[in-house]
């Protein structure tokens, strides 16, 4: 699977690449254990069905969705400000790490594991759409049009705010 993604990376690019493979494929393993942990199964197969899925999510988010957040975070902001933003980008990794760190375990007794997959579902579908609406696909393009495309949206988004 991991081979996919790497060559769809390749191909196709970072957003059709986790829209198509990465995405959906988080996705689904989170439903099958939802599913696996609502519905008894016995033992054995329930952590069969466990163990594949959480291996098979954690090659993918390894592979495909994890290193998108810092690949972004080097596109996007200008050359003079970049070492202090991409610094900046990587705190706020580390704190959101360490909330979902320290909410799992209340997470785990209020709903359940089936709640939690859950709710890491219902995240994965929003980051779908949140990558289909605003993540450009910046394959074959110089780091200095990435920073040029990223600051005119940014100007625009200022200008209409300032005329409204």
């Amino acid at each position: 699977m991991n081979v996919v993604i790497l060559k769809s990376q390749k191909t196709d690019g970072m957003q059709l690449s986790l829209l198509l493979n990465t995405i959906p494929i988080l996705i689904a393993t989170l439903i099958i254990l939802v599913v696996g942990s609502s519905v008894n199964m016995g033992t054995v197969v329930n952590a069969a069905i466990s163990t594949a899925c959480v291996v098979l999510y954690f090659c993918c988010f390894v592979m495909g969705f994890g290193p998108i957040p810092n690949i972004l975070c080097a596109e996007i902001f200008p050359t003079r400000v970049r070492g202090l933003c991409i610094a900046i980008c990587a705190l706020a990794f580390w704190i959101s790490d360490i909330v979902v760190t320290y909410t799992l375990p209340v997470m785990l007794t209020s709903v359940g594991l089936a709640g939690v997959f859950g709710m890491y579902a219902v995240v994965c579908v929003i980051s779908w759409i949140f990558v289909f609406l605003k993540v450009p696909e910046t394959k074959g393009m110089p780091l200095e049009v990435i920073t040029e495309f990223f600051s005119v949206g940014a100007k625009q988004a200022a200008a209409a705010a300032k005329n409204n």
